[in-house]
């Protein structure tokens, strides 16, 4: 059999009402939809509407809320690394950093740092630049001989820094 010769089993599929096509069709003029009204008009949406009860949406309680200030973290287990080492994707003696990982094409996207987790085995020796760490993956780089340097993100400069210097 190849892929060309694939197809459903008779039945499977069925084709969609063509409406408003004609008195003939049988759903022609007001297409099924009755006549006036609202709903016989496009883009009506009336999802969640429960006849002027008040909508269970609005008689829930809000819970919880969005923390504008949290930070985005890239989490990369040791095994990882190693695996991206293995694979020659990365050198293992340059620096582990957020621009080394963006460099050898691990990292995309925009976050505020990378943070290492300790799942996976680590066999080289690797000098880590991060935001963070847990403390099992602290342990295992230093027992493979490496070292791990925890950065803090820079702050952003002040809006006042002209009249500051002035």
């Amino acid at each position: 059999m190849n892929l060309n010769q694939i197809s459903d089993k008779a039945g499977a599929t069925k084709n969609r009402k063509r409406v408003g096509r004609g008195i003939g069709s049988g759903t022609g003029k007001t297409a099924s939809r009755g006549v006036k009204g609202q709903k016989s008009r496009s883009g009506v949406s009336l999802v969640g509407f429960e006849g002027g009860q008040m909508p269970l949406f609005r008689r829930l309680p809000k819970r919880g809320f969005n923390n504008i200030f949290a930070k985005s973290y890239a989490a990369f287990n040791i095994g990882d690394l190693q695996k991206a080492i293995d694979n020659k994707k990365f050198d293992a003696k340059a620096k582990v950093s957020e621009a080394s990982l963006r460099e050898a094409g691990l990292l995309k996207g925009r976050y505020d740092g990378i943070r290492i987790l300790a799942r996976g085995e680590l066999k080289a020796k690797l000098t880590i630049e991060a935001a963070g760490a847990s403390k099992a993956a602290v342990q295992a780089v230093e027992k493979a001989g490496g070292k791990i340097t925890i950065v803090e993100a820079k702050p952003a400069p002040k809006a006042d820094a002209k009249s500051e210097d002035a």
